[in-house]
């Protein structure tokens, strides 16, 4: 379908064209190259982190990150359910348990009290996520870990550049994950990063990423034999796409202020509107609104949806619970209840968001809103 407004559009300009070109037109270096350096010295600077490690996805970086954190078979990891697979499949990649908490509904992001219910004595880690550009209670969840000497892994997919009180997403833990798919903050299309503190975890996770190969010099450029001394996977970020990284970090702040004035727009648009409940971060949250999500109160999500659709405005439902979904109830025999992520999910609608969503196309979708609910 072709939609009159979609979801989202990735935000790009010719520097990011010249940018990828320049690397292509080198004629070497594609697979390992200076870009990569230079785009994880980027990334840690901007996130104010000590390192950064780039990964071909950000579900590679979750895999890798549990793998050099320990977490082995039998482990528990607690996650949430709402979120995207990702997040809940990762432990399974290194043989732990994923265990299901709650959300609460001022952020969506997991409920501090009913993380504390989840801890068992095979707990090893807490797995929350920042959804869709705002952070989540992440300091009573730090607090938590601390408690129970466990380790803390921010899934920050959808929130680069988020901050509370000035410190920013991605600093408040062991480690975090973020992802430049095509839909996040800035985008290489696919790909991903840890960032830490840790010079340990640093070098382990540049390990795993290249097949536990000990590199002391560009592999493909050089006639060292370099050795192999752990268990490794093919899980790079390429030379050219981290120039396209490079070329989008440089206009993160702009992207973000863009996202957060056409937030400000759609609030006031649709803040009288008393079916719905809106994006209201806590006090000094940041929110970079990766996504706009609605809640809507009368039951009557699904028939929005379909009236949106048919006006050409594409709408998502982030996201139907994973402890739903066949493959964990089919196959692993979950029967989790989770009462509030089951009814947020049935409740939430992601509208249109980018930064170059025009005015008169957010006027649309709050005009086509307000119609729906005027014709009830």
């Amino acid at each position: 379908m072709t939609w009159k407004i979609p979801l989202f559009k990735i935000c790009w300009g010719e520097d990011d064209v010249e940018s990828v070109t320049e690397a292509i037109r080198k004629g070497m270096h594609w697979a390992v190259g200076s870009n990569i350096e230079k785009f994880e010295e980027e990334i840690a600077k901007y996130i104010g982190a000590k390192y950064a490690v780039v990964f071909n996805s950000g579900t590679s970086a979750l895999h890798v990150a549990l793998r050099e954190c320990g977490i082995k078979n039998d482990d528990e990891v607690i996650v949430p359910s709402f979120t995207f697979i990702a997040t809940a499949n990762a432990p399974l990649f290194v043989g732990a348990k994923p265990v299901f908490a709650d959300i609460e509904e001022k952020t969506f992001g997991l409920d501090p009290e009913d993380v504390k219910d989840k801890i068992t004595s095979k707990s090893r880690a807490i797995m929350p996520i920042h959804y869709g550009g705002c952070p989540c209670l992440i300091r009573e969840l730090r607090e938590i870990a601390e408690d129970h000497n466990m380790i803390l892994i921010e899934d920050a997919a959808e929130a680069f550049g988020a901050k509370i009180h000035g410190k920013k997403v991605g600093t408040f833990r062991d480690l975090a994950m973020l992802s430049f798919c095509q839909n996040k903050i800035i985008t290489t299309g696919e790909g991903g990063a840890i960032v830490t503190n840790s010079r340990e975890a640093y070098e382990k996770l540049k390990l795993t990423r290249s097949h536990g190969r000990l590199e002391t010099q560009d592999y493909f450029s050089s006639t060292e034999y370099m050795d192999y001394v752990t268990l490794g996977y093919n899980f790079r970020m390429s030379n050219i796409i981290a120039a396209l990284g490079i070329s989008q970090l440089k206009k993160v702040d702009k992207l973000i202020e863009m996202r957060r004035k056409n937030a400000e727009h759609i609030t006031k648009g649709l803040q009288n509107v008393k079916e719905l409940t809106i994006p209201s971060p806590p006090q000094d949250y940041y929110h970079v609104y990766q996504m706009y999500t609605i809640r809507v109160n009368a039951n009557s999500r699904d028939e929005l949806m379909k009236f949106l659709t048919d006006k050409g405005i594409m709408t998502k439902v982030y996201f139907s619970p994973v402890h739903s979904t066949h493959f964990y109830r089919k196959e692993l025999r979950y029967k989790t209840k989770l009462p509030v992520t089951e009814e947020v999910s049935s409740q939430v609608l992601t509208l249109p968001m980018y930064p170059t969503l025009a005015k008169e196309e957010m006027d649309y979708v709050i005009e086509e809103i307000k119609n729906f609910f005027d014709q009830r």
